[in-house]
């Protein structure tokens, strides 16, 4: 499937239950661009979104994280 398939508030949703699937998962921009195979403006949106969501937190190795698994 193509990122233009799906708008952005789909792939938010892709990706938060990824996460929610997998305890744990720490990915960066680029592994999620390449795991989802999205391009770089949807991948920003998408943990962008995320982030200010409070579900995901970047760590300073700039892997992004659940924020619950961070604790």
């Amino acid at each position: 499937m193509l990122v233009a398939d799906r708008p952005p508030a789909e792939w938010t949703e892709r990706v938060r239950a990824e996460y929610l699937e997998m305890p744990g998962l720490t990915l960066t921009r680029w592994q999620m661009r390449r795991m989802w195979l999205l391009d770089a403006s949807v991948c920003d949106a998408v943990v962008d979104a995320l982030v200010a969501s409070h579900f995901l937190c970047r760590r300073s190795n700039n892997t992004y994280v659940r924020v619950s698994n961070d604790l």
